[in-house]
């Protein structure tokens, strides 16, 4: 299962396919968008800690969902366009990096995401609390290694292909 550090590679390889001005971005700036946005879905972990003390109450619900990505995206498109603190975004960017978590979640893990909820409802069963869920993100981020790698061989890939195009329009 993808956890913060696979998700946020996962969203930076999906920034760098949707967005070809990304590597224009402020470094520091980019990264901190794409780990908020790429982790955005999970926030229904935290919902549930702070509601009911189980981090599975509300999770892969509504926030694994098409209709999340869409608003989230929204919201994210149009305030990077009134706060010059938020690198700009096009609602597409946006969008592909809040739904390549739900897509990791799906590809990665035994449990149903809600692709279509309200049409759709699926729920994480199980018990998760603080200690778990900090656990999970300080101890076993080395899980995300191989995703890490994979995702970093792509980008650099992607980059050396688009330079490499560029080269040959240049010429005659």
């Amino acid at each position: 299962m993808p956890l913060p550090l696979g998700h946020t590679a996962i969203g930076l390889a999906t920034l760098e396919v949707s967005d070809s001005h990304a590597a224009g971005w402020r470094r520091f700036k980019t990264l901190a968008f794409v780990t908020v946005f790429s982790n955005l879905p999970d926030i229904d972990v935290l919902f549930g800690l702070m509601l009911t003390g189980n981090g599975d109450t509300f999770h892969r619900g509504p926030t694994h969902s098409l209709v999340f990505a869409a608003l989230a995206a929204l919201l994210a498109s149009g305030a990077s366009k009134l706060w010059s603190h938020i690198p700009r975004i096009s609602f597409v960017s946006a969008f592909s990096i809040v739904f390549s978590h739900v897509v990791a979640d799906f590809l990665f893990t035994a449990a149903p995401v809600s692709f279509l909820w309200p049409l759709e409802t699926h729920w994480s069963n199980g018990v998760v609390g603080w200690s778990d869920v900090i656990s999970s993100v300080i101890f076993q981020g080395f899980q995300d290694a191989g995703l890490v790698a994979v995702c970093a061989a792509f980008i650099l890939l992607l980059r050396l292909v688009r330079a490499r195009m560029a080269g040959i329009g240049e010429h005659p």
